[in-house]
């Protein structure tokens, strides 16, 4: 999983990767963006992996790609910044939670030049194909043409509405048809709100959280200042100042959560490794992260859940007790489900 970190310039979204990632933000790479990959840490994969004691423990790691602050004044370049980050899953958008200024009205904006963003995309592609169809073109490729555009000018209406390119509820086909573009209004989007020191122990703003349900805070200037002090140290500062919530690996762990992503584990003597899917996948889309071809020779997956196996202790005591069970092609793999993918060759 791709997450691209966007915002306005001062947001301090170059101070949230550095926190996130551990490492320091690279001047030389600004204007193209820097790729930092943070593991997400599982206490349960560290259980599976004390208990089976394997000779390698993988546990799922992010991708994390660091882009150009926007103008928030001077929009002229800020779509060759958002290019950037089209290749990316999932969009997390920083705000700034400190200084005074409207949350809503930072997200609304930055969402503005996403929408801004992908129209200058669909208009020049739209323009492309007419002039297409105007050329002498096989009967077959023409109807395909036309059914682009209208698909393409069916989006463009929602983005000339304010409302980005999910608006248009795409059927899978559609969605396939334009994949090529990389619409940014598409990605699923996480809002991350940087606090200071005076947001600490502060909910979020309940009208912020009416366009951003999912939401996140941290304080990440702090925590970065926080990870130079000895262990004791830290807990007893975070102890003083209430920040138990806002420890990295937590927050960590709500990003992967908020970008809809979760875990199934395999495991063995050999690894233990916690595989990232989204939420909703079938155990044959599960398989195909372990390897394509058990995806493509998929009979069937053995499952047992993560608590049941926690609480029997063992496989052999998960099967006697029933909760050891075959699953098929049709399964939707739940977080936390330890399985072992079965494939003809």
């Amino acid at each position: 999983m791709k997450i691209g970190i966007a915002g306005f310039a001062g947001s301090g979204k170059s101070t949230v990767f550095h926190w996130l990632t551990g490492d320091a933000p690279d001047p030389s790479r600004a204007q193209q963006g820097q790729i930092g990959k943070p593991l997400v840490p599982d206490p349960r994969l560290e259980f599976l992996s004390g208990l089976f004691n394997p000779k390698k423990t993988t546990p799922t790691r992010m991708e994390m790609l660091d882009t150009p602050g926007l103008h928030p004044t001077e929009r002229r370049d800020n779509p060759r910044r958002l290019a950037i980050m089209r290749d990316v899953n999932s969009l997390m958008v920083i705000l700034t939670g400190h200084g005074g200024g409207s949350l809503v009205d930072e997200l609304r904006r930055f969402r503005e030049e996403l929408i801004f963003a992908d129209l200058e995309i669909v208009a020049n592609r739209i323009d492309k194909v007419k002039d297409l169809l105007k050329k002498s073109r096989p009967v077959k490729q023409k109807e395909l043409d036309q059914i682009e555009i209208d698909l393409l000018q069916r989006i463009a209406g929602c983005l000339e509405k304010g409302e980005g390119a999910a608006a248009a509820h795409l059927k899978p086909e559609e969605e396939k048809l334009i994949r090529s573009f990389q619409l940014l209004t598409l990605k699923p989007e996480l809002v991350f709100v940087n606090i200071g020191d005076d947001g600490i122990g502060k909910p979020l703003p309940a009208e912020l959280l009416k366009v951003a349900p999912t939401a996140i805070q941290a304080p990440a200037k702090l925590e970065m200042e926080l990870s130079e002090l000895s262990e004791e140290d830290r807990q007893a500062f975070m102890q003083d100042m209430n920040l138990t919530g806002f420890s990295r690996d937590e927050t960590l762990r709500k990003i992967f959560a908020g970008m809809g992503q979760i875990v199934f584990f395999t495991v063995g003597e050999d690894e233990c490794r916690s595989w990232a899917i989204p939420k909703g996948a079938t155990a044959p889309q599960g398989a195909s992260e372990i390897h394509t071809d058990l995806e493509r020779g998929f009979v069937r997956a053995e499952v047992v859940g993560y608590d049941d196996f926690k609480k029997h202790g063992s496989m052999k005591e998960a099967k006697l007790h029933g909760v050891y069970r075959l699953e098929g092609k049709t399964y939707v793999v739940h977080d936390g489900d330890i399985m072992h993918i079965l494939a003809s060759t």
